[in-house]
């Protein structure tokens, strides 16, 4: 099995929560775009082979930005995010020609704070886990169950022993992976990120704690928050 792995990004999602005229991805950060900053988070490092962004087939942006063409190759997006994460795999097995049992890291392209400490925390301790591999933060505050009244009322507090947060990047093997996800997707089962589709193939993922500083970008005041994270990583 090569010791280089391969990056794919799925980006075709529109995030409507932060209520803008673009996709999250797309928005200004630090003088670049958030896309631009998570991709760097992976260009020149000695173990990444490449990278396969995943947009949408009615993306206007992507070929704008100055590393579109040139870091990155591009598979088209499918209707869910486990979709575009099968196209990526199925671009990286058929297009590139990239073996099976080589291992592949999947992160959001609206993270772009995951620090290089935590990504080679991640190789090291995944590079031989058959099983996969993803960042996870482990739950620190207190955890409550909304009951189906509008609006919410606490039902219950959950008991947070043993719970995680799930982060990316989250890595396996590529036939694996593309394996489980496919056969998610055909029986319908809700797959909310690639380790729920490894846990539905029986595997059971290693987790790897990583800084909670790995924020995804999902509302109007994460950008400020990333663009802090950021200044302070440089």
């Amino acid at each position: 099995m090569s010791n280089k792995v391969w990056v794919v990004i799925p980006a075709a999602g529109v995030g409507s929560r932060m209520q803008s005229d673009r996709p999250k991805q797309y928005l200004p950060l630090g003088g670049k775009t958030v896309l631009e900053h998570t991709l760097a988070c992976f260009t020149g490092h000695p173990a990444v082979a490449g990278i396969v962004v995943v947009v949408s087939t009615s993306d206007p942006y992507w070929p704008e930005l100055p590393v579109a063409g040139v870091s990155a190759h591009l598979a088209m997006g499918g209707k869910e995010r486990a979709d575009s994460v099968l196209n990526g795999l199925d671009y990286l097995r058929n297009k590139l020609r990239v073996a099976a049992e080589t291992n592949v890291l999947v992160h959001d392209a609206a993270r772009p704070c995951l620090s290089r400490h935590d990504l080679n925390k991640l190789l090291a301790a995944g590079a031989e886990e058959g099983a996969g591999a993803i960042l996870a933060v482990p739950v620190r505050d207190t955890m409550k169950r909304a009951g189906m009244a509008s609006p919410p009322q606490i039902s219950h507090t959950e008991n947070r022993d043993g719970l995680w947060h799930a982060l990316t990047p989250q890595m396996a093997r590529l036939g694996v992976l593309r394996k489980a996800l496919a056969d998610a997707l055909q029986q319908g089962v809700t797959v909310t990120d690639e380790a729920s589709a490894l846990e539905y193939a029986g595997l059971n993922p290693l987790l790897v704690e990583g800084d909670a500083r790995n924020i995804k970008i999902t509302r109007p005041a994460d950008l400020a928050l990333a663009e802090f994270f950021l200044a302070a990583q440089s």
